[in-house]
């Protein structure tokens, strides 16, 4: 589709996840670049009105710029597809199998993508015994990752160093989830990778001050994590976490934009997840990685746009 089909552009965002803060300010960035790019452009906020209240008459395409539940887990891309309006990043069943970490998972293994051992635990079952027996056939060490298998942005991410800890910190996390997921933490490098329209464009390197990269030090500066672009990796490193991240957004049958995370570890890319619907704000690495690409945010955002089709 050509430029001249897409005039009127619905931005939606906000919504009425934990991560709305940060969809609003996503969404505001890509608005002011589109009103660059001569856009005509309204917005939408599903915390107010329902999706299904969206005006067709008014609206050509919807630039998609929700985070985490609702937004980014299928549920607002079926609204699309019901309404038969061209959206921009993933479709409903691949953004679904990306949000939630345990089919995901599932999927990296078939491809033989090397993901941290883990295991999902439901709030009914939360048995000592048989946490300590599950912890040693999947061959689990502390530290361990504790978090919601459907959440993004490292919201309710939690580090056990210790059994007694792990008890505690499932129980918080299950008066709010009915399902974690427990994942054998992994050292080393933080590495993320953009992947737009199917081909991977480059590899970010982040140093966070904090004990990991978690939702402060994703979205506040005085966090202070540290941006090294292009990752400090030789060579063939580089093209081969290019090449395991461009597989994983084609196995989840992923469009327009992904981001996905690594660990790189002894040598080897764990990959952690896969975002549908990175973030597009001011500490945002999607726009960081296109820039030292030659591709400003305008750019990057109208490229976003111009992938927007429905049967996604």
């Amino acid at each position: 589709m050509n430029k001249k089909k897409f005039k009127k552009v619905l931005v939606v965002l906000g919504g009425t996840s934990g991560e709305r803060a940060v969809s609003l300010e996503s969404g505001k960035a890509c608005i002011s670049a589109l009103k660059k790019k001569k856009y005509q452009v309204s917005t939408f906020d599903p915390k107010f009105k329902s999706l299904n209240l969206i005006d067709k008459k008014k609206t050509d395409v919807i630039f998609n710029a929700l985070h985490g539940k609702d937004g980014e887990d299928g549920i607002a891309q079926c609204y699309f597809e019901y309404l038969k309006i061209p959206y921009t990043h993933s479709g409903v069943i691949s953004s679904y199998n990306s949000m939630n970490k345990a089919i995901s998972k599932e999927i990296f293994i078939k491809n033989k993508i090397l993901t941290p051992n883990y295991f999902i635990m439901d709030k009914d079952n939360l048995n000592i015994e048989k946490l300590k027996l599950q912890i040693k056939q999947k061959k689990i060490r502390f530290p361990i990752i504790l978090k919601p298998i459907n959440e993004g942005s490292s919201l309710g991410v939690k580090i056990s160093k210790d059994f007694k800890n792990l008890i505690s910190s499932s129980k918080s996390l299950f008066k709010k989830y009915s399902q974690i997921i427990l994942e054998q933490y992994i050292g080393g490098q933080e590495v993320q990778v953009e992947v737009i329209k199917k081909k991977s464009l480059g590899a970010i390197e982040l140093i966070p001050k904090r004990s990991f990269y978690d939702y402060k030090a994703k979205y506040t500066k005085s966090a202070k994590t540290k941006h090294i672009m292009p990752a400090r990796l030789n060579k063939s490193n580089y093209k081969k976490v290019l090449k395991i991240a461009n597989k994983a957004h084609n196995a989840l049958g992923c469009k327009g934009v992904t981001r996905t995370d690594f660990k790189f570890y002894k040598n080897k890319f764990y990959l952690l997840e896969i975002n549908t619907q990175p973030g597009m704000t001011g500490l945002s690495l999607v726009p960081e990685i296109a820039n030292y690409c030659g591709i400003k945010f305008s750019n990057l955002v109208e490229k976003i746009l111009l992938d927007a089709s429905i049967n996604r």
